[in-house]
């Protein structure tokens, strides 16, 4: 696959808790320079980034990050904010435990909040794959489709780990066999230009990843 194409998908990311205004000035050169989907801040940052950007690449944060317990109201005071500061594109973290205890109702209807709170851009759910049994994954799929999301997204790479083949494989069976209206981001743990093709050949549309453009200045792919 051509590594713009590659690149085309990939939110490249920032999300650590040290980051400063000149790592996020570095990560939105890149995402200009190298046209990835968006790049992926700290929502602390986004009025600034959004300025600083100046339309040259679309802004992503995160929501409920990286634990997913906060309340629902919070999750969309925190959406509406970063959407009135200049987000793109949003990725919420799922309360995990209302997965875990069947409380799926209460799952859809956070969903369906945040993404009201969003505004008409873009919601992508993380379900935190690596907690999750398979049956779990599938259940998951299902909810955050019902729910009006754009996407499902398999980790926060903040928890135990990242993203696996096998999650995106399942993601993807459960989308075809029920015809569902979203799509698939893998993210964490995405080191190599191999794994980021991998991950699109099984369906993933999005990745997250600051390694594959690290890559790509690294080995002068571009």
């Amino acid at each position: 696959m051509d590594i713009r194409e590659i690149l085309k998908r990939c939110d490249h990311t920032q999300l650590a808790v040290t980051a400063t205004w000149a790592d996020i000035k570095a990560l939105i050169d890149d995402g200009v320079k190298y046209q990835t989907a968006s790049v992926c801040i700290p929502p602390c940052y986004v009025k600034q980034a959004k300025e600083y950007a100046n339309g040259g690449v679309a802004i992503c944060t995160v929501i409920g990050f990286p634990n997913g317990y906060s309340t629902a109201e919070v999750k969309c005071a925190e959406a509406a904010d970063a959407v009135q500061n200049g987000a793109d594109e949003i990725d919420m973290v799922i309360n995990v435990g209302d997965l875990k205890c069947g409380k799926y109702k209460e799952m859809l209807k956070e969903i369906k909040a945040v993404k009201e709170a969003c505004a008409g851009k873009l919601l992508k759910v993380i379900v935190e794959t690596c907690l999750l049994s398979d049956l779990e994954k599938m259940i998951a799929t299902q909810i955050v489709a019902a729910a009006g999301a754009d996407y499902i997204k398999t980790s926060t790479g903040f928890s135990k780990a990242g993203a696996t083949f096998r999650d995106v494989e399942i993601f993807k069976e459960q989308i075809d066999r029920h015809h569902l209206d979203i799509k698939i981001k893998a993210a964490g743990g995405i080191s190599s230009i191999a794994d980021a093709e991998k991950f699109i050949s099984l369906g993933a549309d999005r990745l997250g990843t600051s390694r594959i453009v690290k890559i790509v200045k690294e080995e002068g792919l571009l």
